[in-house]
């Protein structure tokens, strides 16, 4: 009888190991797993945080950068808020806004292709593609807009997978006085 009880014990053991192990891996490679993506040619920079694209299917579509946001660039409700919650006139923030547009027209001129990756969420409420947009070279236009100066963070759940790699860009381009933040303007 205490040779069965020990056996069941290991057996039980054992179960319990192998449930965990592939718990584990489970969690991990949803961690890893690849996430949608598309090719696509920029035909238009509208502000410093959107952009319209050519799919490969011939598609156009308004992109939304994930994760960041840059002053509005046209006068607007959003610009009025903005003004609102920096303590700057709307007329700053909208200049500040043609610089954040002319940086991101530096980085992903039209023409340039990109590959847009999804996350949880593929459209916001305006139907525009929620998307990180990488160029050819590698580097991501969301975090390079950040880590110009050009950006701040702009974090909406459940689209959150970068956030903290766009924080240290963030942080950096401040401490760095990069951009916006080298004029010593807080939008």
């Amino acid at each position: 009888m205490k040779i069965s009880r020990i056996r069941s014990y290991r057996i039980i053991k054992l179960a319990l190991c192998l449930v965990f192990t592939l718990l584990a891996l489970k969690l991990q490679s949803a961690d890893t797993q690849a996430f949608p993506r598309e090719r696509a040619v920029v035909t238009r920079v509208v502000d410093g945080d959107t952009i319209v694209v050519r799919l490969d299917s011939g598609k156009s579509e308004h992109v939304r950068l994930i994760g960041i946001d840059t002053p509005e660039s046209k006068p607007n409700k959003r610009a009025g808020l903005q003004s609102k919650r920096s303590g700057r006139d709307e007329s700053t923030i909208i200049a500040l806004g043609k610089e954040a547009w002319r940086n991101t027209e530096l980085l992903a001129p039209v023409g340039t292709q990109v590959e847009l990756e999804y996350d949880v969420q593929q459209r916001d409420k305006y139907k525009r593609l929620l998307a990180y947009a990488y160029l050819s070279d590698g580097r991501m236009l969301n975090e390079e807009i950040l880590r110009a100066g050009y950006g701040s963070l702009l974090t909406i759940a459940p689209d959150v997978r970068y956030t903290e790699r766009f924080r240290k860009a963030y942080e950096e381009s401040r401490a760095a006085g990069r951009g916006l933040w080298g004029k010593g303007v807080d939008w």
